[in-house]
Protein backbone atom coordinates (compact mmCIF):
# COMPACT_ATOMS: atom_id res chain seq x y z
CA UNK A 1 0.00 0.00 0.00
CA UNK A 2 2.52 2.56 0.53
CA UNK A 3 4.71 1.95 -2.30
CA UNK A 4 1.17 2.75 -4.49
CA UNK A 5 1.17 6.03 -2.96
CA UNK A 6 4.72 6.67 -2.73
CA UNK A 7 4.39 6.25 -6.90
CA UNK A 8 0.74 8.46 -7.11
CA UNK A 9 3.35 11.26 -5.56
CA UNK A 10 5.74 10.96 -8.07
CA UNK A 11 3.08 10.58 -11.19
CA UNK A 12 1.06 13.83 -9.80
CA UNK A 13 4.32 15.79 -9.49
CA UNK A 14 5.18 15.24 -12.93
CA UNK A 15 1.91 15.57 -14.35
CA UNK A 16 1.81 18.86 -12.82
CA UNK A 17 5.43 19.73 -13.59
CA UNK A 18 4.33 18.95 -17.65
CA UNK A 19 0.71 20.62 -18.05
CA UNK A 20 0.90 23.55 -15.70
CA UNK A 21 5.08 24.59 -16.94
CA UNK A 22 5.76 24.59 -13.10
CA UNK A 23 9.46 23.44 -12.44
CA UNK A 24 9.88 20.09 -10.60
CA UNK A 25 12.99 21.48 -8.68
CA UNK A 26 11.24 25.09 -7.89
CA UNK A 27 7.76 22.83 -6.12
CA UNK A 28 10.15 20.39 -4.55
CA UNK A 29 12.14 23.37 -2.79
CA UNK A 30 9.00 25.01 -1.94
CA UNK A 31 7.33 22.01 -0.42
CA UNK A 32 10.44 21.56 1.69
CA UNK A 33 9.89 24.97 3.00
CA UNK A 34 6.66 24.30 3.76
CA UNK A 35 7.56 21.03 5.60
CA UNK A 36 9.91 22.83 7.85
CA UNK A 37 7.28 25.45 8.56
CA UNK A 38 4.90 22.70 9.50
CA UNK A 39 7.95 21.03 11.87
CA UNK A 40 8.72 24.40 13.50
CA UNK A 41 5.16 25.19 14.38
CA UNK A 42 4.60 22.01 16.11
CA UNK A 43 8.01 22.54 17.82
CA UNK A 44 8.03 26.37 18.71
CA UNK A 45 11.34 27.55 19.33
CA UNK A 46 14.21 25.98 17.41
CA UNK A 47 16.58 27.08 15.15
CA UNK A 48 14.93 26.45 11.85
CA UNK A 49 19.09 27.30 10.30
CA UNK A 50 19.81 23.87 12.20
CA UNK A 51 17.20 22.09 10.46
CA UNK A 52 16.83 20.93 6.85
CA UNK A 53 14.19 18.65 4.75
CA UNK A 54 14.75 16.23 2.40
CA UNK A 55 12.11 15.46 0.39
CA UNK A 56 12.38 11.82 -2.17
CA UNK A 57 11.19 12.97 -6.06
CA UNK A 58 10.14 9.64 -6.55
CA UNK A 59 8.71 8.33 -3.46
CA UNK A 60 7.55 11.53 -1.70
CA UNK A 61 9.49 11.00 1.34
CA UNK A 62 9.98 13.48 3.39
CA UNK A 63 12.76 13.34 6.64
CA UNK A 64 13.84 16.18 8.86
CA UNK A 65 17.24 16.40 9.88
CA UNK A 66 18.78 18.52 12.66
CA UNK A 67 22.37 19.03 11.59
CA UNK A 68 23.04 15.16 10.90
CA UNK A 69 20.42 13.83 13.27
CA UNK A 70 17.08 12.66 11.80
CA UNK A 71 14.26 13.93 13.91
CA UNK A 72 11.18 13.24 11.87
CA UNK A 73 8.75 12.56 14.47
CA UNK A 74 6.30 9.55 14.11
CA UNK A 75 3.16 10.13 11.93
CA UNK A 76 5.12 12.93 10.16
CA UNK A 77 4.34 11.58 6.82
CA UNK A 78 0.56 12.31 6.17
CA UNK A 79 1.38 16.08 7.67
CA UNK A 80 4.06 16.34 4.98
CA UNK A 81 2.01 14.83 2.33
CA UNK A 82 -0.69 17.17 3.33
CA UNK A 83 1.44 20.04 3.26
CA UNK A 84 3.36 19.08 -0.32
CA UNK A 85 -0.35 18.72 -1.84
CA UNK A 86 -1.43 21.96 -0.54
CA UNK A 87 2.30 23.71 -1.88
CA UNK A 88 1.49 22.19 -4.81
CA UNK A 89 -1.94 23.25 -5.37
CA UNK A 90 -0.75 26.99 -4.43
CA UNK A 91 1.74 26.87 -6.89
CA UNK A 92 -0.86 25.63 -9.64
CA UNK A 93 -2.98 28.52 -8.95
CA UNK A 94 0.00 31.22 -9.21
CA UNK A 95 1.05 29.76 -12.37
CA UNK A 96 -2.27 29.76 -13.83
CA UNK A 97 -2.90 33.27 -12.58
CA UNK A 98 0.31 34.22 -14.08
CA UNK A 99 -0.15 32.51 -17.56
CA UNK A 100 -3.87 34.52 -17.63
CA UNK A 101 -1.97 37.74 -16.46
CA UNK A 102 0.37 36.95 -19.10
CA UNK A 103 -2.29 36.56 -22.14
CA UNK A 104 -4.30 39.63 -20.86
CA UNK A 105 -0.59 41.88 -21.22
CA UNK A 106 -0.41 40.71 -24.84
CA UNK A 107 -3.97 42.09 -25.11
CA UNK A 108 -3.61 45.52 -23.74
CA UNK A 109 -5.36 48.13 -26.12
CA UNK A 110 -8.29 45.51 -27.67
CA UNK A 111 -11.75 45.42 -26.75
CA UNK A 112 -13.20 42.13 -24.97
CA UNK A 113 -16.92 41.13 -24.54
CA UNK A 114 -17.59 41.08 -20.90
CA UNK A 115 -20.72 40.93 -18.21
CA UNK A 116 -20.75 42.52 -14.62
CA UNK A 117 -20.17 40.16 -12.06
CA UNK A 118 -20.71 42.22 -8.85
CA UNK A 119 -19.83 46.09 -7.28
CA UNK A 120 -17.47 46.52 -4.94
CA UNK A 121 -18.02 50.30 -3.90
CA UNK A 122 -17.63 52.83 -6.47
CA UNK A 123 -15.45 50.01 -8.76
CA UNK A 124 -17.37 47.41 -11.19
CA UNK A 125 -15.71 43.95 -11.31
CA UNK A 126 -16.11 42.39 -14.80
CA UNK A 127 -15.89 38.52 -16.29
CA UNK A 128 -13.60 39.25 -19.40
CA UNK A 129 -13.42 35.33 -19.83
CA UNK A 130 -10.44 33.68 -18.00
CA UNK A 131 -10.05 36.35 -15.55
CA UNK A 132 -11.88 39.62 -13.83
CA UNK A 133 -11.29 42.88 -14.48
CA UNK A 134 -11.76 46.34 -12.67
CA UNK A 135 -13.13 49.11 -14.35
CA UNK A 136 -12.73 52.02 -12.01
CA UNK A 137 -15.05 55.17 -11.58
CA UNK A 138 -12.93 57.39 -13.92
CA UNK A 139 -12.88 54.49 -16.66
CA UNK A 140 -16.96 54.46 -15.97
CA UNK A 141 -19.32 56.60 -18.22
CA UNK A 142 -21.09 58.50 -15.82
CA UNK A 143 -24.19 58.59 -17.22
CA UNK A 144 -24.76 54.47 -17.85
CA UNK A 145 -26.13 52.54 -15.49
CA UNK A 146 -24.25 48.89 -14.41
CA UNK A 147 -25.97 46.32 -12.58
CA UNK A 148 -25.21 42.46 -11.99
CA UNK A 149 -25.02 39.97 -15.42
CA UNK A 150 -25.09 42.76 -17.50
CA UNK A 151 -23.04 41.91 -20.98
CA UNK A 152 -21.15 45.27 -22.48
CA UNK A 153 -17.62 45.84 -23.98
CA UNK A 154 -14.84 46.92 -22.54
CA UNK A 155 -11.43 47.92 -23.50
CA UNK A 156 -8.02 46.64 -21.71
CA UNK A 157 -5.80 49.80 -20.50
CA UNK A 158 -3.45 47.95 -18.27
CA UNK A 159 -2.74 45.54 -15.46
CA UNK A 160 -1.32 47.45 -12.23
CA UNK A 161 -0.64 46.12 -9.10
CA UNK A 162 -3.97 46.54 -6.76
CA UNK A 163 -4.93 44.90 -3.29
CA UNK A 164 -4.42 41.41 -4.28
CA UNK A 165 -1.32 41.57 -6.80
CA UNK A 166 -1.79 42.25 -10.10
CA UNK A 167 -5.21 43.37 -11.60
CA UNK A 168 -6.95 44.20 -15.11
CA UNK A 169 -8.08 47.30 -15.33
CA UNK A 170 -10.90 47.83 -18.18
CA UNK A 171 -12.25 51.13 -19.33
CA UNK A 172 -15.69 52.16 -21.08
CA UNK A 173 -14.44 55.71 -21.73
CA UNK A 174 -11.34 54.98 -23.38
CA UNK A 175 -10.98 56.12 -27.40
CA UNK A 176 -9.72 53.42 -28.08
CA UNK A 177 -13.02 50.99 -27.25
CA UNK A 178 -14.48 53.47 -30.07
CA UNK A 179 -11.84 52.49 -32.18
CA UNK A 180 -12.08 48.88 -31.00
CA UNK A 181 -15.60 48.26 -32.34
CA UNK A 182 -15.38 50.40 -35.56
CA UNK A 183 -12.55 47.81 -36.56
CA UNK A 184 -14.90 45.39 -35.26
CA UNK A 185 -18.29 46.47 -37.34
CA UNK A 186 -16.59 48.39 -40.25
CA UNK A 187 -14.37 45.18 -42.15
CA UNK A 188 -12.30 48.48 -44.35
CA UNK A 189 -11.32 49.62 -40.97
CA UNK A 190 -10.07 46.18 -39.95
CA UNK A 191 -8.17 45.68 -43.36
CA UNK A 192 -6.67 48.93 -43.03
CA UNK A 193 -8.34 50.12 -46.09
CA UNK A 194 -9.82 52.79 -43.95
CA UNK A 195 -7.83 54.45 -41.60
CA UNK A 196 -9.17 56.63 -38.33
CA UNK A 197 -6.87 59.60 -38.10
CA UNK A 198 -8.54 61.17 -34.90
CA UNK A 199 -11.44 60.42 -32.14
CA UNK A 200 -12.46 63.37 -29.98
CA UNK A 201 -15.16 61.83 -27.61
CA UNK A 202 -17.17 62.86 -24.61
CA UNK A 203 -18.19 59.77 -23.02
CA UNK A 204 -21.78 59.08 -22.93
CA UNK A 205 -22.89 62.60 -25.18
CA UNK A 206 -21.12 62.24 -28.67
CA UNK A 207 -18.16 61.76 -30.22
CA UNK A 208 -16.70 62.89 -33.14
CA UNK A 209 -14.21 60.49 -35.25
CA UNK A 210 -12.13 61.21 -38.62
CA UNK A 211 -11.44 58.69 -40.79
CA UNK A 212 -9.26 58.86 -44.30
CA UNK A 213 -8.93 56.19 -47.31
CA UNK A 214 -5.51 56.45 -49.61
CA UNK A 215 -7.76 53.73 -52.17
CA UNK A 216 -9.34 54.74 -54.69
CA UNK A 217 -12.86 53.63 -54.98
CA UNK A 218 -13.58 53.52 -50.79
CA UNK A 219 -15.49 56.36 -49.48
CA UNK A 220 -14.49 56.32 -46.14
CA UNK A 221 -17.71 57.83 -44.59
CA UNK A 222 -19.92 56.21 -46.15
CA UNK A 223 -17.90 52.69 -44.88
CA UNK A 224 -18.48 53.60 -41.54
CA UNK A 225 -21.50 54.58 -41.61
CA UNK A 226 -22.67 51.39 -43.67
CA UNK A 227 -25.83 50.84 -45.70
CA UNK A 228 -28.92 52.85 -44.33
CA UNK A 229 -26.73 53.80 -40.62
CA UNK A 230 -26.67 50.06 -39.86
CA UNK A 231 -22.82 49.85 -38.81
CA UNK A 232 -23.05 53.16 -36.73
CA UNK A 233 -26.09 52.45 -35.11
CA UNK A 234 -25.08 49.13 -34.08
CA UNK A 235 -21.82 50.66 -32.54
CA UNK A 236 -23.95 53.45 -30.75
CA UNK A 237 -26.24 50.18 -29.93
CA UNK A 238 -22.78 49.03 -27.83
CA UNK A 239 -22.22 52.36 -25.89
CA UNK A 240 -26.09 51.82 -24.79
CA UNK A 241 -27.66 54.48 -27.16
CA UNK A 242 -26.34 56.62 -25.13
CA UNK A 243 -23.57 58.34 -27.44
CA UNK A 244 -23.90 60.23 -30.60
CA UNK A 245 -21.45 59.62 -32.94
CA UNK A 246 -20.00 62.53 -36.32
CA UNK A 247 -18.06 60.54 -38.90
CA UNK A 248 -15.73 62.81 -40.62
CA UNK A 249 -13.65 63.03 -43.79
CA UNK A 250 -9.99 63.76 -42.33
CA UNK A 251 -8.53 66.82 -44.77
CA UNK A 252 -5.17 67.68 -45.16
CA UNK A 253 -5.78 71.57 -45.35
CA UNK A 254 -6.57 72.60 -41.84
CA UNK A 255 -9.15 75.28 -43.04
CA UNK A 256 -11.46 72.34 -44.83
CA UNK A 257 -10.46 69.90 -41.74
CA UNK A 258 -11.95 72.56 -39.27
CA UNK A 259 -15.16 73.26 -41.61
CA UNK A 260 -15.70 69.27 -41.39
CA UNK A 261 -15.34 68.88 -38.15
CA UNK A 262 -17.59 71.72 -37.03
CA UNK A 263 -20.71 69.92 -38.76
CA UNK A 264 -23.53 69.94 -39.06
CA UNK A 265 -22.97 73.74 -39.24
CA UNK A 266 -22.97 75.18 -42.93
CA UNK A 267 -21.40 78.00 -44.69
CA UNK A 268 -18.08 78.74 -42.64
CA UNK A 269 -15.76 80.63 -43.10
CA UNK A 270 -12.53 80.47 -41.62
CA UNK A 271 -9.04 82.54 -40.88
CA UNK A 272 -5.89 80.88 -39.60
CA UNK A 273 -3.22 81.68 -37.11
CA UNK A 274 -0.84 78.98 -37.66
CA UNK A 275 1.67 80.51 -35.47
CA UNK A 276 -0.65 80.46 -32.26
CA UNK A 277 -2.70 77.35 -33.67
CA UNK A 278 -5.91 79.56 -33.35
CA UNK A 279 -8.81 79.74 -36.23
CA UNK A 280 -11.24 82.19 -36.58
CA UNK A 281 -14.61 81.21 -37.76
CA UNK A 282 -17.36 83.15 -38.92
CA UNK A 283 -20.38 81.62 -38.96
CA UNK A 284 -23.85 82.62 -40.48
CA UNK A 285 -26.91 83.31 -37.53
CA UNK A 286 -28.88 80.77 -38.32
CA UNK A 287 -26.14 78.64 -38.21
CA UNK A 288 -24.29 79.97 -34.79
CA UNK A 289 -26.24 77.33 -32.77
CA UNK A 290 -24.64 74.34 -34.59
CA UNK A 291 -21.73 75.30 -34.59
CA UNK A 292 -21.47 75.67 -31.46
CA UNK A 293 -23.70 73.10 -30.34
CA UNK A 294 -25.23 72.07 -26.53
CA UNK A 295 -23.19 74.16 -23.94
CA UNK A 296 -20.15 74.46 -26.49
CA UNK A 297 -20.24 70.86 -27.07
CA UNK A 298 -19.36 70.64 -30.43
CA UNK A 299 -16.85 73.60 -31.02
CA UNK A 300 -15.38 71.53 -28.05
CA UNK A 301 -15.40 68.43 -29.70
CA UNK A 302 -14.31 70.35 -33.04
CA UNK A 303 -10.90 71.53 -31.36
CA UNK A 304 -9.97 68.68 -29.66
CA UNK A 305 -10.59 66.83 -33.18
CA UNK A 306 -8.35 69.17 -35.05
CA UNK A 307 -5.86 70.40 -32.45
CA UNK A 308 -6.80 74.11 -33.00
CA UNK A 309 -8.35 76.76 -30.19
CA UNK A 310 -11.83 77.79 -32.38
CA UNK A 311 -12.89 81.26 -32.03
CA UNK A 312 -16.53 81.51 -33.48
CA UNK A 313 -17.95 84.85 -34.10
CA UNK A 314 -21.45 85.25 -35.96
CA UNK A 315 -21.15 86.75 -39.67
CA UNK A 316 -23.44 89.36 -40.76
CA UNK A 317 -24.23 89.52 -44.36
CA UNK A 318 -25.47 92.92 -44.53
CA UNK A 319 -22.30 94.50 -43.26
CA UNK A 320 -20.18 92.07 -45.63
CA UNK A 321 -22.11 92.98 -48.40
CA UNK A 322 -21.73 96.51 -47.90
CA UNK A 323 -18.04 96.01 -47.20
CA UNK A 324 -17.61 94.53 -50.63
CA UNK A 325 -19.46 97.01 -52.72
CA UNK A 326 -17.61 99.59 -50.83
CA UNK A 327 -14.19 98.26 -51.43
CA UNK A 328 -15.50 97.84 -55.37
CA UNK A 329 -17.03 101.82 -55.77
CA UNK A 330 -13.12 102.65 -54.76
CA UNK A 331 -11.99 100.80 -56.87
CA UNK A 332 -14.04 101.87 -60.03
CA UNK A 333 -13.36 105.98 -58.86
CA UNK A 334 -9.23 104.60 -58.29
CA UNK A 335 -9.63 103.36 -62.32
CA UNK A 336 -11.57 106.36 -63.55
CA UNK A 337 -9.08 109.00 -62.01
CA UNK A 338 -6.43 107.28 -63.43
CA UNK A 339 -7.04 108.11 -67.13
CA UNK A 340 -8.39 111.62 -66.90
CA UNK A 341 -5.23 112.71 -65.38
CA UNK A 342 -3.34 111.19 -68.24
CA UNK A 343 -5.86 113.53 -70.84
CA UNK A 344 -4.88 116.78 -69.31
CA UNK A 345 -0.91 115.95 -69.49
CA UNK A 346 -1.58 114.85 -73.49
CA UNK A 347 -3.60 118.05 -74.37
CA UNK A 348 -1.39 119.82 -72.79
CA UNK A 349 1.66 118.49 -74.91
CA UNK A 350 -0.86 119.76 -78.33
CA UNK A 351 -1.60 122.91 -77.03
CA UNK A 352 2.40 123.78 -76.24
CA UNK A 353 3.56 122.52 -79.74
CA UNK A 354 2.17 124.72 -82.04
CA UNK A 355 3.10 127.76 -80.38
Amino acid sequence: MPAIQRSEFALALNQVATERGVDVSVVLETVKNAILAAYRKDHPGIEVTDYSVSLNQNTGEARVFCKDDDVTPPGFGRIAAQTAKQVILQKIREKEKEVILTDYKLRIGSIVNGMILRLIGPNVIVDIGKAEAMMPPPEQIQNEKYFLNKKLVVYIVETREGVKGEEIIVSRTHNGLIEGLFKREVPEVASGSVIIKEIAREPGNRCKIAVFSNQQGIDPVGSCVGQKGVRVQAIIAELGGLEKIDIIQWQDDPKNYIAQALSPAKDVVIDLNEKDKTAFVYVPKEELSLAIGREGQNVRLASKLTGYRIEIEERKENEATEKKEETEEEKNGQEEEKPVKKVKKKKTKKEESPK
